[in-house]
């Protein structure tokens, strides 16, 4: 630890205490500060860890999807989840466009494109037959006509799933007819170019594509205004498709909505062309009369506009059925001619409706419409209901009992 030296002289004395200080030969004593920051620090790193796992399986799951192997095919006409949930805002209220009895549609902005769309937002709980309805969505998702809201794809996540349409940024018809609080008020032209241009779309859908279309649910809520009021048909969640080979639909559980629902749905649970017919009837009634279909009156009972309307032109008040609104600035013959190709198209017997085709002619104005009487029926209403299958239908469908024995002459459009 230390030496001394003298040369020809005693070696000085060895001053103890500068030397070093022996080496420390047991355990090494640790510090009160060490003992206390140690394991905070351990336990902040590990809750830091976990946090960080935490948010990231939450972030995943808030954007988890269901893939199935079969969806492979359909990968471009798939959404993300993840774009879907930003492009809305995370599905918040004040992007609500609307809400239905199938779910609710929002407005958003795809993140990339900056398109603007609507989404419908739908619940399904089983998985079943989930593939079949898929292949409809995205060969729907082919069509291609001015009149119809474009269908973009789709996306499913657990319980949900998700359409994809093109933004319309006027709306539904249905807030220009019914809702008080809109501005807008549609003249006459304009509700008889909307009209015409639903009627070119259903026509397309029915006969003019690769497949026959049956939309399943026409209603003004579903008839979306384009940038120039032009009128395209829209939500097609509950289309189906069959060949032009004549082969029947599937028979399926009746979906619609009150009021639209043709008579023999109820009987054979069926939809077909002529159903969508029917629905469409009672679109015309709708749109020229500012009505719904079914509407309360003060006692409390169900008044439909199919009867509401054939009573007015029993007593040779047909156009006073028209939409207060219009404030009688419409075209009478037009209008007279809407009021009465509603009624046939809703007549409860389908082979006495027209074909889209011929309600086309109708109001092109190609082919008169059959002359229309609202006179008394001389043959009894069950008879002619069992006679073409309805007799379970009348007790369900309080208008037919009326409705179809005030008309006569509505043999049919052909």
């Amino acid at each position: 630890m230390g030496w001394s030296f003298g040369l020809n002289k005693p070696a000085p004395p060895l001053e103890v205490s500068k030397l070093p200080k022996l080496p420390f030969l047991g355990p090494k004593p640790q510090s009160k500060l060490l003992e206390i920051i140690l394991p905070i620090a351990t336990a902040i790193l590990i809750l830091y860890i976990g946090t960080v796992l935490i948010l990231v399986v939450r972030k995943k799951m808030k954007y988890a999807e269901l893939r199935d192997d079969w969806e492979r095919e359909f990968v471009p006409h798939r959404f993300s989840y993840k774009d879907l949930y930003h492009a809305t805002g995370g599905f918040k209220n004040k992007h609500l466009l609307g809400e239905g009895g199938l779910g609710k549609v929002y407005k958003g902005v795809l993140p990339l494109s900056n398109v603007e769309v609507a989404v419908k937002r739908m619940s399904h709980e089983s998985r079943q037959g989930m593939k079949e309805f898929v292949n409809e969505i995205v060969s729907i998702g082919r069509l291609r006509h001015r009149n119809l809201v474009q269908l973009l794809g789709y996306c499913r996540r657990k319980g949900e799933l998700f359409l994809v349409y093109n933004y319309m940024p006027n709306g539904s018809l249905d807030k220009c007819l019914h809702c008080e609080e809109h501005n807008a008020i549609l003249n006459w032209a304009q509700r008889f170019r909307v009209i015409k241009g639903i009627a070119t779309g259903l026509l397309y859908l029915h006969e003019k594509w690769e497949k026959i279309v049956i939309h399943r649910d026409i209603k003004a809520s579903n008839v979306l205004l384009d940038g120039e009021m032009n009128g395209r048909l829209g939500d097609f969640g509950l289309a189906r498709l069959y060949d032009h080979d004549g082969t029947d639909p599937q028979t399926t559980h009746m979906v619609g909505t009150k009021g639209y629902l043709a008579p023999e749905l109820l009987h054979t649970g069926k939809a077909s062309p002529q159903t969508d017919v029917f629905a469409f009837g009672m679109f015309l009634l709708e749109v020229a009369c500012g009505q719904t279909p079914v509407k309360k009156n003060a006692d409390g009972d169900e008044i439909f506009s199919v009867d509401w309307v054939l009573e007015h032109w029993n007593n040779g008040l047909l156009t006073r059925t028209l939409d207060p609104r219009l404030q009688g600035d419409y075209n009478i013959d037009e209008a007279n001619l809407v009021l009465k190709l509603g009624l046939l198209c809703s007549h409860p017997l389908p082979s006495s409706r027209p074909r889209m085709r011929e309600v086309m002619q109708y109001l092109d104005g190609d082919m008169p419409l059959p002359e229309l009487k609202p006179t008394q029926l001389s043959l009894k209403i069950a008879a002619m209901m069992k006679n073409n299958g309805l007799t379970t239908s009348v007790m369900s469908y309080p208008q037919i009992s009326s409705s179809f024995s005030t008309i006569s002459g509505l043999s049919g459009g052909r």
